[in-house]
């Protein structure tokens, strides 16, 4: 028998998902095909994963759904968007490498694509973004700082609207301090989306042999009470379970 197509055919629901899930992370991955796709889906991915864990999801979409990842961002996106997608795909950020005397030249560009918006400033500044190093990068934003006397999250969201923006804003973030951008998706699905289970599941999964315990310390230091606590309070039954156990927690979560 295959267990993946017992939990399917006996389980049901969001419970049903984190089961399957947690046997084959891929079924959660991407819901990229046809159209359905989650733009936030591919963003919290590839603007959180290193160069050697895009190799291994792209290997695992293509032996799930027979088709190649990169092809279908192609096809499915468009703009900007999907350009600065593509380029994380290919997972070719230089790795362990700084040039400190470069990072203001890059601060410089990221500045001015920021003020002039054209097609070619864009390019430049989701180049920079997807392919320098995060030691380069870190550099280039205080740079970028010094330049303009603005943080670059603030310049990127006054600049930018719509996924372009959202997905700039979580290189940023992610490269600054993963486990914090984590644990704010995970409170504005649990409260601004009246829990939004896709991505709760999705989150949960993939981040718990990473660095959930981290992003749960993160969420409780943000947010005042404890992401097992707010789980509790929205979820139930076998569901709940089922996440309590994946996120864990402290005796003082309880």
């Amino acid at each position: 028998k295959d267990l993946i197509t017992d939990l399917k055919e006996n389980l049901s629901h969001h419970f049903k998902e984190v089961m399957v899930g947690l046997i084959i992370f891929s079924y959660l991955l991407l819901s990229i095909q046809g159209v359905d796709i989650e733009e936030k889906c591919l963003i919290d991915i590839l603007a959180s994963r290193s160069n050697m864990e895009i190799f291994q999801m792209k290997e695992a979409y293509l032996m799930q759904y027979n088709t190649d990842l990169q092809q279908d961002i192609d096809s499915e996106t468009s703009g900007h968007f999907r350009d600065t997608l593509m380029n994380l795909a290919q997972g070719t950020r230089m790795e362990g490498y700084a040039d400190p005397s470069t990072a203001a030249q890059d601060a410089m560009i990221l500045w001015e694509a920021c003020q002039q918006k054209t097609g070619e400033h864009k390019n430049m500044l989701q180049m920079i973004l997807c392919n320098r190093s995060h030691q380069q990068l870190w550099m280039v934003f205080q740079e970028f700082q010094n330049i303009s006397g603005q943080d670059i999250v603030d310049a990127i969201n006054e600049c930018y609207d719509g996924y372009f923006q959202e997905l700039l804003v979580a290189i940023v973030l992610c490269i600054r301090d993963k486990p914090s951008y984590f644990a704010y998706r995970l409170y504005n699905a649990i409260h601004d989306f009246g829990f939004h289970n896709k991505t709760v599941i999705r989150i949960l999964i993939a981040r718990s042999e990473i660095d959930l315990m981290n992003i749960r310390q993160r969420y409780k230091e943000r947010y005042g009470k404890s992401l097992f606590h707010d789980i509790k309070h929205f979820a139930s039954g076998h569901y709940e379970s089922a996440l309590l156990a994946i996120c864990a927690g402290d005796t003082e979560d309880y």
